[in-house]
């Protein structure tokens, strides 16, 4: 059989996942029909933006976890919003948050290694507007999108 395993995680990660409704009938002891419309409704409402599986990150090759402070140069600290539209194009970014503080963004950057982490610093993190970063090494995951890692 063909091993489309890497495309399905693609997929998986860009919200290409369902609700189980028959287990979460069972949890709730609601009908399955009951289900269904609230979450149809919650999706038409804008309430659910995505679904997506939560991997083990090891095993799909994308175990090395930075997070990145930005700080932008002066003619860029009123528009963050440019630089980070530039940055959502590079698939190693998981995240970007605009914070507060000393740093104007907090990047979550997924990697396979520090070679591959790297890579990306020289590509992503050399690009107009960005003056300064500081990475923040993961050394291990206790807890993920709101599920508990073993």
């Amino acid at each position: 059989m063909k091993d489309i395993r890497r495309r399905l995680i693609e997929l998986f990660k860009n919200g290409y996942c369902t609700p189980r409704i028959a287990r979460i009938a069972r949890e709730l002891q609601e009908p399955s029909t009951t289900i269904h419309y609230n979450i149809k409704r919650m999706e038409i409402e804008g309430l659910t933006k995505a679904y997506k599986a939560v991997f083990d990150y090891k095993k799909i090759g994308e175990g090395f976890c930075t997070y990145v402070l930005i700080s932008l140069s002066p003619d860029e600290y009123g528009n963050p919003e440019r630089v980070g539209r530039e940055l959502v194009r590079f698939p190693q970014i998981e995240s970007i948050d605009i914070i507060t503080g000393d740093w104007e963004m907090l990047l979550k950057v997924r990697t396979k290694d520090i070679e591959e982490y790297y890579e990306f610093v020289k590509k992503a993190l050399s690009k107009k507007g960005i003056v300064k970063t500081k990475s923040l090494s993961s050394l291990r995951q206790l807890k993920t999108e709101f599920v508990k890692v073993d």
